[in-house]
């Protein structure tokens, strides 16, 4: 008697296009209702639970009640870069069929969060300004120089410590590039909403660069927002 191997369980967590849409959804690293992802997804709320009970018992997801909502969230950094991974690889989405799609989608592709870090043309460009810059440096994978280290840290607080690598090259699906992502990531994409230097658009992962902002990552990295 043979039990399917965990990868193949994993895989077919994702293999429906349901549960595949609530996963990027909640890339944006915040917590949705089961009613919010139903919408969302244009599915019946039933099918909705049903499907994040799946998600939820595969260890992808990670829920919380208040009163009668249900709240769900991306089990932790690790289930967020395997979606952005694999959202990497696949094939390119169709063209959107209306303007709003399409005016949504060029929004995400200019500026977005990846979970908890910068992606997009704007995720990016931040990357390379700091690699230009001297605060990171690129052999195998991304490594914070001293000087980065010492410069992130004034800019943002002592980075915390744990499990989490201080600092990953998370290929975006968009721009196909590296754009960077770990504690460092977190750290510098928090401290951007933080001060205003952009703002979320919507109910969705896209970001609009404020001109305090464009003004701050100017002088900060000598960086041109898109």
């Amino acid at each position: 008697m043979t039990t399917d191997p965990p990868l193949a369980a994993l895989a077919g967590l994702l293999a429906d296009a349901t549960r595949a849409t609530f996963c990027l959804a909640l890339l944006d690293g915040r917590a949705w209702t089961a009613g919010e992802l139903a919408r969302h997804a244009g599915v019946a709320p039933s099918t909705a639970s049903a499907h994040l009970t799946l998600l939820v018992d595969g260890g992808l997801l990670v829920q919380e009640r208040q009163g009668r909502h249900r709240y769900v969230r991306l089990a932790d950094p690790a289930a967020a870069q395997l979606i952005e991974d694999l959202a990497a690889y696949a094939a390119p989405a169709p063209p959107p069929r209306t303007l709003k799609a399409a005016a949504r989608e060029r929004a995400s592709a200019k500026a977005r969060t990846c979970y908890d870090h910068l992606a997009g043309r704007l995720g990016v460009a931040v990357t390379d300004a700091l690699l230009d810059a001297g605060w990171l440096q690129q052999q195998t994978g991304f490594a914070l120089t001293d000087a980065g280290l010492r410069q992130l840290t004034d800019l943002v607080g002592e980075l915390p410590a744990g499990r989490r690598p201080l600092v990953r090259a998370c290929l975006d699906h968009t721009e196909r590039r590296p754009h960077l992502g770990g504690v460092a990531g977190a750290a510098l994409c928090r401290h951007v909403l933080d001060q205003g230097w952009a703002v979320r658009i919507g109910t969705g992962r896209a970001l609009r660069v404020t001109d305090p902002g464009r003004a701050a990552l100017r002088d900060l990295l000598g960086l041109e927002a898109p």
